[in-house]
């Protein structure tokens, strides 16, 4: 049986976040998501979205001059799709990022797939949702997020990093929630703390404030 995706939205941009802020790149947004998390900004991918074969997804990605692609969501992994895709986009010869909530399984992403697993924290209202044998599968080039709203998200996060020794093993990066009002609180958490994270902030949402989508 033929690979069909349900895609939400494709769109050329520079990525806003992770270690790769600032470069060029194709986005394959999917629809779908388990998780509810209470400051998500992307509720439109939770349904919307048109079918596409795999070959028309890999045609609209060759569309676009970026070599670096990134899978997200929602939460891709939901979709069975998801895997046949990365694989492809792989063998296709491109730098693949997958942006995935932690929820769901990763042990099966394809080899030579970077890996940005967003931990839920507490204020997310979904972090008994976090599948914790993921972080035993961080391989070399994955990253771990951690979006936070407050002081108890942020002291949740620093102990989990200690706990698992994630600085050891990946990047750490650490979100304020947009339009939360912790940005600068956050920044100065990490500072007095002499935690070796990346703090960041979602740089297309400075470039393009006027713009949900696309971007």
């Amino acid at each position: 049986m033929e690979t069909r995706l349900r895609v939400n939205e494709m769109f050329h941009s520079l990525q806003g976040e992770s270690t790769h802020a600032g470069r060029p790149c194709t986005f394959v947004r999917l629809t779908g998501c388990p998780l509810r998390c209470s400051y998500c900004d992307t509720a439109y991918a939770f349904h919307e979205g048109t079918w596409m074969t795999l070959a028309e997804v890999l045609q609209a990605v060759a569309a676009h001059p970026a070599r670096l692609v990134e899978v997200t969501g929602g939460e891709p992994l939901a979709q069975p799709g998801a895997i046949p895709l990365l694989q492809a986009l792989v063998d296709a010869g491109y730098e693949v990022l997958l942006e995935t909530s932690g929820a769901v399984p990763i042990a099966g992403v394809p080899a030579g797939v970077r890996r940005i697993v967003d931990l839920k924290t507490p204020g997310s209202g979904e972090a008994r949702r976090n599948d914790w044998s993921n972080v035993a599968h961080l391989r070399t080039g994955d990253e771990v997020k951690f979006v936070i709203a407050s002081r108890e998200d942020y002291d949740w996060a620093r102990d989990v990093a200690r706990e698992h020794r994630l600085l050891d093993r990946v990047p750490v990066l650490v979100s304020p929630v947009w339009d939360s009002g912790v940005g600068r609180e956050l920044a100065e958490w990490i500072l007095a703390d002499g935690w070796q994270v990346r703090f960041q902030m979602q740089l297309h949402k400075w470039i393009w404030p006027e713009v949900e989508r696309g971007v």
